[in-house]
């Protein structure tokens, strides 16, 4: 049985006779995308806005102490 994706002869992989560059991990990698955007996509937390503006603050106030 030949494998689904053949080394082209610039070391990239290309489709096999499916047509999917992933062959048979083609869908596990959909899968991953459509998990990751899920994630990218969810508001971030009130606790970890607040922390974050908290240290934007503390880093402006840092900045200029070293410029004075």
């Amino acid at each position: 049985m030949k494998p689904n994706i053949q080394a082209a002869s610039d070391g990239h992989l290309k489709p096999g006779r499916s047509g999917e560059p992933l062959g048979s991990n083609s869908e596990i990698g959909r899968k991953l995308k459509q998990y990751y955007d899920e994630i990218v996509s969810e508001d971030v937390p009130d606790r970890f806005a607040d922390l974050l503006k908290q240290l934007e603050k503390r880093e402006e106030s840092d900045a200029s102490r070293e410029g004075a």
